[in-house]
């Protein structure tokens, strides 16, 4: 075994509380991912109502103009959802990349093996993958305000057609 109990006793408290760091970092990382996948499907799950509601009032709509402005918010919204299953897509690669760096912590400690350049490796690609998750999902952000701010939440022809029907 790697860190028989002796030689937990005879090293420093320094060295025993790195120890403990170095083994809590992904967990944390982990949970943080994790909240980042439950705010994503989350808003995945959004916006697929909304292209439920708007392909509704989709195969309602006999005005031209309405009928235009609906195809164009559900191409959107459907560019949003591709944008979203970016962002999950790499927000599950940074949480399986985590748990990696986890495991070959935990293997290292058991084996005592070098391991030093595969949890570089696997942390660091769990890190640039929360990136690309956050970036993905900023992209999403832009498409949402975009829409908003030109349209609103439905597009403002189909919001008079549906008051005045």
């Amino acid at each position: 075994m790697a860190l028989p109990l002796s030689a937990l006793a005879s090293d420093s408290a320094g060295d025993v509380a790195h120890l403990i760091e170095t083994a809590l970092t992904p967990v944390f990382m982990l949970s943080g991912v994790g909240t980042l996948l439950n705010l994503l499907n989350t808003r995945s799950a959004r916006v697929a109502d909304q292209i439920e509601k708007a392909s509704d009032l989709l195969g309602d709509e006999s005005d031209e103009a309405s009928h235009k402005h609906l195809v164009s918010y559900v191409e959107r919204l459907t560019k949003r959802t591709m944008v979203l299953d970016i962002a999950i897509m790499f927000g599950g690669m940074a949480g399986a990349m985590t748990c990696g760096a986890a495991f070959v912590l935990f293997l290292g400690s058991v084996r005592d093996a070098s391991i030093a350049l595969w949890l570089v490796g696997l942390f660091g690609a769990a890190l640039l993958c929360t990136v690309a998750s956050l970036g993905t999902f900023l992209c999403d952000c832009f498409l949402s305000w975009n829409t908003l701010r030109l349209e609103g939440p439905l597009p403002r022809t189909v919001k008079q057609s549906t008051k005045s029907g």
